[in-house]
């Protein structure tokens, strides 16, 4: 087992793991209204399926709410 931070929770997971398996892992809700920052640096969707985390890596999930008057 791996250790990974998601937004700011350390979590053991089983490597190889892509950003869209951790998606549908932590069941986020409403995954094409949120952003991604891996170690910081912000993820295009497109690219979820295709980006694999290693041991160590910093996920933080972003909603962004709209509203107000």
């Amino acid at each position: 087992m791996s250790q990974i931070k998601v937004n700011d929770e350390t979590l053991e997971v089983q490597l190889p793991l892509t950003l869209a398996e951790l998606m549908a892992l932590r069941q986020v809700f409403q995954p094409e209204m949120i952003s991604v920052q891996l170690n910081g640096t912000f993820v295009e969707h497109g690219e979820f399926g295709g980006t694999a985390l290693q041991e160590g890596d910093e996920v933080d999930f972003l909603y962004f709410m709209g509203g107000g008057k």
